[in-house]
């Protein structure tokens, strides 16, 4: 499979491989990385059941997606060193289901991308003498997700940025204390602020070369292809997938979660719709219904991995619907969710269900009400993406019910370890400044 950038509409577009597209981590015109040809996985995902493990599913489905490129042998070791942890499918009855992702080492479903990314480039880079630096900007659970996913490997250095005051404690902690080859920038500035600076440190030309530059954010397809995996596993749960109806409920930021489910239909996974559900952050909910987009700078909300004003994967929606907003809105619903909502939902899923979700998951968790509400989704499964544990949002969880959630051990190991960040301020130069001092 070759990749294509959002942004050449040349009638002969560069094409590059996975191994090109996930160093690059950007194109060259500043444009995102994507599918040129769509594979058919129908018989493969055929092929699956619900005693089929994750990582059956997930080498099945590579082998497919990769093949030319990488071998099945290399495909194995992949996904031998990315999944010691997997997916898990709760059903809650009446329609409605919770595919918790936060099994993983961060407790975040970032881990099922940065994980397979960490491990690819391990392989691609195997016998080399290239290094490569990776840039990564959070609004929390990415950062720690890529930090966990690359720690200790000795031909690659992390970078995170990551907006002063804009983090959860916990996030912060999972963040900031890791050390080795892992430096986390505390920045004075939102999150969008992060995205731009790590964006613009791509587009010199120069500095990415000299550093051999590369991100671990949705924008770098090898972290947002495998996160098209779950979809497929969730599907592998129910006896005939093939003769039900689907919805996906994902609580969106930056929308590489959704294009990733996207990406799975049209590969084919037998899917209804999509919902994306946000918090006040709703510039996708409002171009589905204005057909305007108004990107505008992000509001702090108790749900801040999704306080994203401009997501990056926007682009990669648009060149996915071929600009035509009648297709998007067949397949996606938008849903915005308020803070007030968010603890309310928090809450009413404790009383009535005996057990705790993160104000993230809640946000998909309404939104999947609302559309059992609608005659559109009669008779329909709602698979509700979990994406954190309640743990890493314990102030909010608190508020909410009054309960304090438990904490699993990955968490607690972190919480007395001290914080190891660096100041630096908001603007590009400072931060190429850094990068050379200490990388260059």
């Amino acid at each position: 499979m070759k990749y294509i950038s959002t942004r050449d509409q040349s009638t002969n577009p560069e094409t590059v491989s996975f191994k090109e597209a996930i160093f690059r981590g950007l194109a060259p015109d500043g444009g995102l990385y994507y599918p040129r040809e769509q594979p058919d996985l129908t018989e493969i995902f055929k092929s699956f059941n619900p005693a089929t493990s994750y990582k059956e599913v997930v080498l099945g489905l590579c082998n497919t997606l990769f093949s030319g490129e990488l071998s099945e042998e290399s495909v194995r070791r992949i996904v031998e060193k990315a999944y010691s942890f997997e997916p898990k499918l709760k059903s809650l009855g009446h329609g409605l289901h919770l595919l918790e992702l936060f099994h993983g080492p961060s407790c975040a479903f970032k881990d099922f991308g940065a994980f397979f990314l960490a491990a690819a480039m391990d392989e691609f880079l195997k016998g080399s003498r290239r290094k490569a630096l990776v840039l990564v900007a959070t609004s929390g659970d990415t950062g720690s997700a890529v930090a966990r996913a690359f720690l200790g490997r000795s031909n690659i250095e992390v970078v995170i940025l990551y907006p002063s005051g804009r983090v959860s404690p916990l996030q912060e902690k999972q963040l900031t204390t890791l050390g080795g080859n892992i430096t986390t920038l505390e920045v004075e500035c939102s999150f969008d602020d992060c995205q731009r600076l790590v964006k613009k440190a791509f587009m010199d030309r120069e500095l990415q070369e000299r550093l051999n530059l590369t991100s671990a954010n949705s924008i770098n397809l090898g972290r947002l292809i495998p996160q098209s995996f779950y979809y497929f596993y969730a599907l592998s749960r129910f006896e005939n997938p093939q003769a039900g109806e689907y919805w996906f409920s994902v609580p969106s930021g930056n929308f590489g979660n959704l294009t990733a489910g996207l990406y799975a239909q049209q590969w084919g996974l037998p899917v209804r719709g999509f919902i994306a559900a946000t918090n006040i952050n709703d510039v996708v909910p409002q171009y589905l219904e204005s057909g305007i987009y108004n990107p505008h700078p992000s509001f702090h909300t108790l749900s801040n991995a999704m306080d994203v004003g401009d997501p990056s994967n926007f682009e990669r929606l648009m060149t996915l619907f071929n600009q035509d907003l009648s297709a998007m809105r067949r397949m996606l619903r938008g849903e915005k969710i308020t803070d007030a909502e968010t603890l309310k939902t928090i809450r009413e899923v404790s009383r009535d269900y005996g057990f705790l979700i993160d104000p993230h998951t809640a946000v998909g968790w309404l939104a999947a009400r609302r559309l059992q509400q609608q005659k559109l989704a009669r008779g329909a499964e709602i698979i509700v993406l979990s994406t954190a544990n309640a743990g890493k949002f314990s102030e909010t969880v608190s508020e909410a019910t009054g309960m304090e959630p438990d904490l699993p051990e990955a968490l607690k190991s972190v919480l007395d370890l001290p914080k190891q960040a660096v100041q630096l301020g908001n603007t590009p130069n400072e931060l190429f400044d850094f990068l050379l001092k200490q990388f260059g």
